[in-house]
């Protein structure tokens, strides 16, 4: 049951960070469709800052004198520069979207497309291949376990303590603590309400003072940033090299799945994503479920859960759903 917990909070994690960046560019009338390119290109900034760290000799330094706390520091660092990467390129989308009025459909699979391409050609010219490889066991860095903070690895802390003090990630707890903040932030604040006119009555914004282009810009940036931390938390978590071919899974548009069976509330986003991450967490322990070792399905199918799963809820729930109203449409200024 532990492992199962761990597991599904390791997949629940990006995609709850991810819906919210959805929810952000959406409350602000700017359709992102983008997410999965730009999961793709934060995953790529970060495995390749973590690989440069390698090569100066930062990891194998802390690792050498038992410093946990310049481990943990570098895995903040990484998240800082994999969020800076998805601001810079969620510029494309909102460039496009209020700038140019462009189709925001038509944009954000663009950047879809864009992604992959633009990466693989990266890639490339770094590694003359396909695969970034991270030298050595990337759990082991970023892993935070009963020793680290002070417990001997005979101790039983119990089944909370297990779950969730021992071989666990610090990336898990700061995007749960972020995904909260933001919320807040979304719904309580001055900002947050203002955004969020922007994306139900942008007219109506606009004739109280609101600058409609500063909030939308404002509004795809924070997906862009939370969808590259999104990327990297993804990747991170347990892999020692990446291939661009497998991307992110399609977790990108799983979340945009999340955003739209959530409502576009983060409460019942989180919920969404922690049923959707319990069926893709699956397949890592349904070999130790007993119930599911007698059905002798393959792992495939496991893998597939979270997928059919989006379509039998969205099947069910996209008619109920209501969007913000002036998302996906151009802000026209001179149009009351």
């Amino acid at each position: 049951m532990t492992f199962l917990i761990q597991q599904t909070l390791l997949y629940a994690v990006p995609l709850m960070i991810v819906a919210l960046a959805g929810v952000f560019a959406e409350r602000s009338g700017i359709i992102n469709l983008a997410l999965e390119g730009i999961m793709i290109f934060g995953a790529f900034v970060g495995v390749l800052f973590v690989q440069l760290m390698q090569q100066s000799g930062a990891f194998d330094g802390a690792k050498a004198d038992g410093n946990w706390l310049a481990l943990q520091g570098l895995m903040l660092l990484a998240m800082l520069v994999t969020a800076a990467a998805g601001t810079l390129f969620s510029l494309l989308l909102s460039f496009a979207s209020v700038n140019l009025r462009a189709d925001q459909t038509i944009g954000g699979t663009a950047l879809n497309l864009l992604a992959p391409a633009l990466v693989l050609f990266l890639i490339r010219i770094i590694a003359n291949q396909n695969t970034l490889y991270i030298d050595g066991d990337a759990a082991s860095w970023f892993m935070i376990r009963k020793s680290d903070l002070g417990f001997s690895r005979s101790d039983n802390l119990g089944f909370l303590g297990e779950t969730f003090l021992h071989r666990v990630y610090l990336a898990t707890y700061v995007c749960i603590l972020l995904f909260v903040v933001l919320s807040v932030i979304l719904y309580k604040t001055r900002f947050g309400l203002r955004l969020m006119a922007c994306g139900e009555h942008p007219q109506a914004a606009d004739s109280v003072g609101i600058n409609v282009y500063r909030m939308r810009y404002a509004g795809v940036l924070i997906s862009g940033a939370l969808g590259g931390l999104g990327g990297l938390v993804y990747i991170t978590a347990g892999v020692s090299e990446w291939k661009f071919e497998n991307g992110v899974a399609g977790f990108g548009f799983l979340a945009l799945a999340v955003m739209i069976f959530g409502q576009w509330k983060p409460v019942n986003i989180g919920l969404a994503a922690l049923l959707f991450a319990l069926f893709r967490a699956l397949s890592n322990v349904y070999t130790g479920i007993d119930l599911l070792v007698a059905l002798n399905l393959p792992s495939t199918v496991y893998n597939m859960f979270p997928y059919i799963i989006s379509l039998v809820v969205l099947a069910f729930t996209s008619k109920k759903s209501r969007a913000p109203k002036a998302e996906g449409v151009p802000y026209d200024k001179g149009q009351r």
